[in-house]
């Protein structure tokens, strides 16, 4: 089970739903493919981690992975638009949280993202609905 966190849930679904979707797509060829969401709290900050075991990416290209557009594998091979990861991080630090990644070339990868725990005074989180305490939920239907 994640731990809870303020935020707006459909969003978070869409944070969850995109990078989920990036673990099973890097990690398809893999054998067997190994997927992980998990969190933890520390402060008044939870932190989540999606990891996967798929091909990952050298390190020094890691900040290009959350501009729109941009991609680190050749798109024949793997598909998308590279617009995935720029709406997560763009949620996120509507949030007031971050988003950051890890990763191997062949090891996989493991994208982490933080939210509070409580909600934030300067009203970070976005302003078109209300923040609630929120359990990210691995249940992506809407």
């Amino acid at each position: 089970s994640l731990h809870p966190a303020h935020g707006d849930r459909s969003l978070l679904r869409q944070v969850l739903v995109n990078l989920i979707g990036n673990a099973l797509k890097f990690s398809r060829q893999s054998n067997p493919p190994k997927i992980e969401v998990g969190s933890r709290v520390e402060n008044d900050t939870v932190i989540y981690h999606v990891r996967d075991n798929g091909v990952g990416f050298n390190m020094k290209y890691a900040s290009k992975l959350f501009q729109v557009f941009q991609r680190l594998h050749n798109p024949e091979q793997f598909e998308g638009t590279g617009v995935g990861l720029a709406i997560v991080q763009r949620i996120i630090q509507r949030h007031g949280g971050r988003v950051w990644v890890e990763s191997e070339p062949k090891a996989g990868a493991t994208f982490h993202f933080s939210l509070p725990t409580v909600p934030s005074e300067e009203g970070a989180a976005p302003r078109h609905s209300p923040t609630e305490p929120v359990r990210p939920d691995l249940n992506l239907a809407p």
